[in-house]
């Protein structure tokens, strides 16, 4: 398998999965079945450019602490970097290499002319204040200014980070280079140039992965037994939208552990429990606490894990029941649970197709304030679901040609049309 040069060693994850091997092993497998050149495949298993930069921060209490953060550029042969930023203890410089790959295949294969990137900074939001948290922002925007920008590496909301965090980062760009760059970031407030439809976007491209999977087994998608792994940003969108559509969401849960119910969880209801109880779920009316181990372990016809990667690994997927699991997180299935998932015949959504509506809608937001000309929410959830439609349906046909899985089958679209770009603009100087 091909590495890069520019990632040092790190310590395994706590799965002992290395997200980045895990990535290039994929694109290892679209290289083959694609007869990829060597030269060609190299250069898409390395990231273009590698920033990590140091952030001293004074905290409230006079206190100064130096955090670490990255940006990783993995490719632009179709159009600037894109990618989110996450604030999370387990970021690492691997790990955000592997997403901004990741990052390159999805657009590609949602046909966006972005590349892949991915920003990080090691931290635990929870620990610091709004004003330390806005400190951190600007502090990092401003070690990044000169590799980002609209038409460089536009940066959006990824775990830990949010609407307010963008705007801190728009305007931080802004004051930078004295006027107000409102591309410089996507996911931003509406009221700085932000989309309608983008909190709902990625949850919403679940649901539509998990709506049209369900329609090529000829099932339907009212009355089909659902279960979230997270019920956040994503899982809550995802929670809510496939009860509206019919669906009977039986479990749902956080970090500290989630709630079950076998005859469907009213999920309407429980968005404002949660609300109401600082997020915490346990103790909603009508329903029993299981931890995330057994959540992942309940019978049901869709898992949708839309929390962290490795969730379902090779010690806990032979407990997995559903028939369809629908990657809604980063790479929440391992390469070795992965292949028992493919051998038992479930159908895995992969997270470059299934958890594509935050950059699709990201794209159009950019597109919106590019032209100053902005968009109602039906419009833009109208050109997102077709965006999202076409995809699922190039990888069906691709699967159904190469006679390949669905997974591959969809890394053959996204890798290949980058490679042939590669080729067509051909390599400098």
């Amino acid at each position: 398998m091909v590495s890069s040069p520019l990632l040092p060693l790190e310590a395994p994850s706590p799965a002992h999965i290395c997200p980045f091997d895990q990535a290039c092993s994929y694109l290892d497998d679209a290289g083959k079945e694609l007869q990829l050149d060597a030269g060609i495949l190299a250069i898409l298993s390395s990231p273009r450019k590698v920033v990590t930069v140091s952030l001293p921060v004074k905290l409230d209490n006079g206190e100064i602490q130096v955090l670490t953060g990255h940006r990783v550029q993995h490719c632009d042969v179709l159009g600037p970097y894109k990618g989110g930023t996450r604030y999370h203890p387990a970021v690492t410089l691997r790990e955000v290499s592997a997403l901004a790959m990741l990052m390159t295949w999805k657009c590609a294969l949602l046909g966006i002319p972005y590349g892949g990137a991915k920003g990080g900074i090691a931290l635990d939001p929870n620990l610091y204040s709004v004003e330390e948290l806005e400190r951190i922002t600007r502090r990092y925007t401003s070690e990044l200014i000169k590799d980002i920008g609209p038409s460089v590496d536009i940066p959006a909301p990824d775990v830990g980070t949010s609407a307010r965090e963008m705007a801190w980062m728009m305007d931080t760009y802004s004051m930078n280079v004295g006027h107000a760059v409102p591309g410089v970031v996507t996911g931003k407030p509406i009221s700085i140039g932000g989309s309608l439809g983008r909190e709902m976007a990625t949850g919403r491209g679940v649901m539509i992965a998990v709506r049209e999977a369900l329609a090529l087994q000829g099932k339907p998608i009212a009355g089909t037994r659902v279960v979230i792994q997270g019920f956040g940003n994503v899982g809550g969108a995802a929670a809510l939208l496939l009860h509206q559509a019919g669906a009977k969401v039986l479990a749902v849960s956080k970090g500290s552990g989630g709630i079950y119910n076998e005859q469907g969880l009213d999920i309407p209801a429980l968005k404002v429990y949660a609300a109401e109880h600082h997020r915490n779920l346990v103790g909603f009316p009508g329903s029993q606490a299981i931890t995330n181990t057994e959540l992942l372990a309940l019978p049901c016809d869709v898992l949708i894990p839309a929390a962290l990667e490795n969730q379902i690994t090779a010690e806990n997927v032979n407990q997995v029941q559903a028939s369809i699991v629908a990657e809604a997180a980063n790479g929440p299935v391992s390469l070795d649970a992965d292949r028992a998932l493919e051998k038992r015949g479930v159908l895995v959504l992969p997270d470059i197709l299934a958890n594509a509506g935050g950059v699709v809608v990201s794209y159009l937001e950019w597109v919106q304030g590019l032209s100053y000309l902005f968009w109602d929410e039906e419009r833009v959830n109208r050109e997102m679901e077709g965006l999202m439609v076409n995809a699922f349906h190039r990888v069906v046909q691709q699967a159904k040609a190469r006679q390949i899985p669905f997974r591959l089958a969809a890394y053959t679209l996204g890798v290949g049309r980058v490679a042939q770009a590669l080729v067509d603009r051909g390599l400098y100087p």
